[in-house]
Formats: C-alpha cells, sequence, structure tokens
C-alpha cells in the first residue's frame, strides 16, 4: 500500500517543477530568452567538461561503495581525494629534478599509493583498534584538509601550487573528427579510467567470489568467517580499494587541471561529500552511482556556464549551491537507501 502513494508524491513533486520551468518560460518576464540561452550551453563541449568533473566524485562514490559494502564505513572520501590530489602534484614537482623527470603517470601513481596509504592507516584504526567509524572518517577528512594546505606552504610558500604538466588529451581516431560532438572523443586518461572503472566495478562485485566476499562481509560477516574466509583480510580489502579509487579521482582532478588548490575547501570542494551521497542515490550500485555522480557533475559543469553568459547578471555564490541543491531534491525523490545489516559493526572470530 505504501509503494503507489511514494510514486504519487514522486509524480506529483516532478510535476510541479516541470510547471515551474513552463512558468518561468511563458510567464516570467525574459524566461524563454533564459531557457534558450541555458538549453544553447548543453553542447558536446558541454559534456565533455561534466565527464571530467565526473572523475572524483564517481570515484570517491565507488570506493565508498567497496569500504561500506564490506562493513567499514568510510566518510573519509573527501579526505582521500585530497591526499590524492596533493600527493600528485606534490610528486610531479619533486620528480622534476629527478631522471624521472615531469612524468605526469609517475606522479598520478604517487598521488593514488599517498591516498591508499592514508585508507591504510584509516583500516587499521578502524579493524585492529576498533575505533569509531564515524569519527575516524571525519579525522581523515580533517588531517587532509589541514594537512594538505600546510603542507603546500612549506613547499611552494603558498597554499596554491604553480602549475604542473597535464595529461594529455587523447583524441579517438575518426570519432574526435566528427562535426558538433568530436569533442567528446577527446578526453583525459583520467576519464577514461573512469568509463572502464564502472563497469569493472560491477563486475567485480556481482560476478566474482571477492564480490560475494564483500557482500557477505557487509551482511552476514559471522556467515563468511564460518566458510573459511576471514572477514578482517576482506575488510581491510574494500578499504584499500576506497583509497585506490579515491585517490584516481583525487590525482586525476588535480592532473587534469595542473595545479593543486589548497585554499579554502581546496580544490576538491565537497565532491566526496557528494559521491557518498551518489552511493547512497545508486543504491551501492555501481553504475547507477555513476549516474548520480554524473548529474551532480553536469549541474556542476552548468552552474560554471551560466555565469558566462552575456547579459545576466547572476550571483555566483547562488548559481554554485544548484548542485547541493540537486543533491537534497534527488534524496528526497529516492527515499532512503538500506545499509549494509552490518555496516560499521565490529567482528571478532570465535577463533
Amino acid at each position: 500500500m505504501n509503494a503507489p502513494s511514494v510514486t504519487r508524491r514522486q509524480g506529483l513533486a516532478i510535476g510541479a517543477v516541470l510547471f515551474g520551468l513552463l512558468a518561468l518560460g511563458f510567464v516570467v518576464d525574459g524566461g524563454r530568452g533564459l531557457i534558450a540561452d541555458v538549453s544553447g550551453v548543453v553542447s558536446a563541449s558541454y559534456l565533455a567538461s561534466a565527464f571530467r568533473l565526473t572523475v572524483p566524485i564517481a570515484f570517491a562514490a565507488m570506493g565508498g561503495i567497496f569500504a561500506e559494502k564490506s562493513g567499514v564505513i568510510n566518510i573519509g572520501l573527501e579526505g582521500l581525494l585530497i591526499i590524492g590530489a596533493f600527493g600528485a602534484v606534490a610528486s610531479m614537482w619533486a620528480l622534476s629534478g629527478t631522471p624521472l623527470g615531469t612524468n605526469v603517470w609517475a606522479a598520478f601513481l604517487l598521488g593514488v599509493l599517498a591516498s591508499t596509504f592514508v585508507a591504510l592507516l584509516f583500516a587499521i584504526v578502524c579493524i585492529e583498534f576498533k575505533a569509531d567509524q564515524i569519527i575516524a572518517g571525519l579525522a581523515v577528512w580533517l588531517i587532509a584538509l589541514g594537512f594538505a594546505p600546510f603542507a603546500s606552504i612549506i613547499i611552494w610558500n603558498q597554499t596554491n601550487s604553480p602549475s604542473v604538466d597535464t595529461f594529455e588529451v587523447w583524441a579517438l581516431p575518426l570519432l574526435s573528427a566528427l562535426p558538433n560532438v568530436g569533442s567528446l572523443f577527446a578526453v583525459t586518461p583520467p576519464v577514461l579510467l573512469l568509463l572502464l572503472a564502472v563497469p569493472f566495478s560491477w563486475y567485480l562485485l556481482n560476478r566474482t567470489p571477492f564480490g560475494m566476499w564483500i557482500e557477505a562481509s557487509g551482511e552476514d560477516p559471522k556467515s563468511l568467517d564460518t566458510a573459511g574466509v576471514d572477514v578482517n583480510h576482506v575488510r581491510y580489502a574494500g578499504v584499500l580499494l576506497s583509497g585506490i579509487y579515491c585517490g584516481i579521482g583525487g590525482a586525476g582532478l588535480a592532473l587534469n587541471t595542473g595545479q593543486f588548490v589548497g585554499s579554502g575547501d581546496t580544490m576538491i570542494d565537497g565532491r566526496g561529500w557528494i559521491g557518498l551521497t551518489a552511493y547512497l542515490i545508486g543504491n551501492y550500485n555501481p553504475v547507477n552511482a555513476f549516474l548520480a555522480s554524473f548529474l551532480f557533475a553536469g549541474l556542476d559543469a552548468l552552474q560554471l556556464q551560466l555565469q558566462q553568459i552575456a547579459g545576466y547578471d547572476v550571483s555566483s555564490t547562488l548559481v554554485g549551491i544548484i548542485p547541493y541543491v540537486a543533491v537534497l531534491i534527488v534524496l528526497t525523490f529516492v527515499g532512503r537507501t538500506r545499509m549494509p545489516s552490518a555496516a560499521g559493526e565490529d567482528y571478532e572470530s570465535d577463533e
């Protein structure tokens, strides 16, 4: 009896939004022109920008899925992204005086290793010492938020790093030469890694014994232990994967941009928290989490484009909250997500 009423409420909410847009276009003075300008923003280059902005959000979301499905709630995704971004740029700067030179891939891997190392420390604290996972995750975020700008000041005498080399754009033969849509097929390596990681993560979770272990570790660790699989080892693997994924997302963002920005909330700017929301909206499914991440990244790219529309005095602060308002709206539509039964609970083997 409850399901139809929920569907009805969602339908009414969506109808109200559509009616509001209709009113904007036909009732509000100048509304048609504004809608036309916004529609004109949506192009192949806009979509390419949205894909680049999806990288840190979606990788954080998929990393959070592996950790939480294994039974460890990792809300430190934002901090891991910061460490990955800072580690990649700092490594690039440090490598400039070595035989490796400005090797983008070496810096990228070192950024991923830095994030994975912090995830390992988080796993030890939570699994071995049974610390409160929420508090430990907040500590990872706060430490990263303070450490990265502080280290930037020590290294570069400022919170923002100087510009470094970035990933080259890989243009797919023939497809990148197509008129109007060619820019969609000229992408950087982190975007390609993301497009490969989504189906890989889905397959790993749903079609392999490791995925079954991850599922059991978060739902019924006792049964997994009885079957002879070490629950803590599986949980370590889940948390380390969250570090690897966040490292790829943070390092990919920094090396797409060519700089680490440590001022304010750093260049990550809440993307780890949005990633956490994305996998909750996606109900722990990597494909759904990617789609939710792309939605938020698309809104982020849209607010950047809106500020460039000539003839409109749009507050950058007001437009900048669009993705976060969208998070609240989508959560309202989606409703409650069921967490793994044993998520956040310590496990002690009887042996």
